[in-house]
């Protein structure tokens, strides 16, 4: 097999062709927005947690990758871990004045959501 993973086809389970060429799924992600076009939401959140506090940040528009290394980022300054779920970056503790003055120091829109 030529590397691809065969979960990847698209329609085709079987073919007794020695000709055919598989289609696969190729990745579509949209393009990542340069920071100055994000507009990123920083809120602090305990429901469903135990009480304990998190500080997620909502609205990137772009590749997962780059999520990933935003939250990375993230965690770094802030000296905490974390994690990227569902399109959010959730940083463990209250950390929203820090993370909105490291977004703002890297060029980021972003604004405190919530109460």
């Amino acid at each position: 097999m030529s590397g691809k993973n065969r979960k990847s086809r698209k329609g085709v389970v079987y073919s007794t062709n020695p000709d055919y060429n598989y289609s696969y799924d190729e990745e579509t992600g949209e393009e990542t927005l340069p920071p100055q076009q994000q507009d990123l939401r920083v809120l602090l959140d305990k429901r469903s947690r135990k009480g304990k506090r998190v500080t997620l940040i909502s609205g990137f528009r772009g590749k997962s990758d780059d999520l990933i290394d935003l939250a990375n980022m993230l965690k770094i300054k802030c000296g905490t871990g974390g994690s990227v779920k569902e399109g959010e970056i959730i940083i463990q503790g209250d950390f929203t004045e820090r993370i909105i003055n490291i977004l703002h120091d890297n060029g980021y829109k972003a604004k405190r959501a919530g109460g």
